[in-house]
């Protein structure tokens, strides 16, 4: 399958030099050009950046005085139409989100969803969860395959820059209410790993320094108030999560049938998922997995031509 068609990708960085080796393991196979914007990184994150050859640094803007969520927001909402013109689909996300299909991400699957139509990939939300950072050598997929169906984090990260008009970003990207061309295919497939929880301590403390980092609005609108929980508080929530955590590695785990319909802000209330069309989940009574038909490079896609519903937290 050709794999001539390009990707940008647009995210916002502080301190995040223990990450980005994971992030870009994850998105160069797939990624052309980064635009990453820095907001005063002094870990030596800067330096990862300037030694990337497809990294393209910039100052991120501090746009709404007296909030990083705001300012945030407007970049996320306003950045990747530079990509209109220059590359076919673009990636707004962030150092610790993952996006990712069944089998990888992959420009070759891109491609199928592209020549069927497809304008947005929502993707499905799952919140990560494991005890220690893994050496930067390893993948954090593949080491870190617990998680949480997290519907803050069912997202619009993935999409066409040409045919989307506005994404409508709500702070911190839990909402889209986009503009355009707006097609989606029948089924969801996506996912979004979000890896901040990994590391009791290095999670806490990094929480803490984030909540330093609010300005006056965000904390008077409660954006970001997470960070301030107590250790006895973030201490339980992360038992709960550890509890409730699936291994999205597993052979016979399939998000689309997983996470419930009703926090999918882009789907009716009515709809079922009969997951993608080239998905192996016919198990034969003892034997493997029998494949289902192969990609289908036409699936009916559906318009996205309603009010999006609300779902999440923010």
């Amino acid at each position: 399958m050709e794999t001539e068609l390009k990707v940008d990708l647009y995210a916002v960085c502080w301190n995040e030099r223990d990450m980005l080796p994971f992030f870009f393991e994850h998105y160069d196979p797939v990624v052309d050009r980064y635009f990453i914007y820095d907001d005063g990184s002094d870990d030596g994150t800067l330096d990862l950046l300037r030694d990337h050859p497809k990294v393209v640094t910039c100052a991120f803007p501090r746009t709404v005085r007296g909030s990083f969520v705001g300012s945030q927001q407007d970049f996320q909402n306003e950045v990747w139409k530079s990509s209109r013109g220059e590359a076919d689909w673009v990636i707004v996300t962030a150092i610790d989100e993952h996006i990712t299909f069944k089998p990888g991400l992959t420009k070759d699957h891109l491609h199928i969803y592209m020549s069927a139509g497809a304008t947005l990939i929502p993707a499905l939300g799952y919140e990560m969860i494991a005890g220690i950072l893994p050496a930067t050598e390893c993948s954090l997929s593949r080491s870190i395959g617990t998680g949480v169906f997290a519907p803050k984090y069912n997202k619009l990260s993935l999409f066409r820059p040409d045919r989307i008009k506005e994404t409508g970003f709500s702070p911190g990207r839990h909402r889209a209410f986009p503009t355009g061309d707006l097609k989606i295919a029948p089924w969801d497939e996506l996912m979004l790993l979000h890896y901040r929880h990994v590391g009791f301590e290095r999670t806490f403390k990094r929480n803490l320094d984030l909540a330093a980092r609010l300005g006056q609005v965000d904390r008077a609108n409660r954006w970001g108030g997470h960070y301030d929980r107590s250790r006895e508080v973030f201490r339980e929530h992360w038992h709960q999560l550890e509890a409730a955590a699936h291994d999205v590695r597993a052979d016979d785990f399939r998000a689309w049938s997983h996470a419930p319909v009703k926090w999918r802000w882009w789907r009716a209330e009515d709809f079922v998922d009969p997951g993608p069309p080239w998905d192996v989940s016919e198990q034969k009574p003892n034997g493997p997995a029998a494949p289902r038909p192969g990609p289908q490079p036409t699936p009916v896609l559906a318009s996205l031509d309603r009010d999006p519903l609300v779902a999440g937290d923010s």
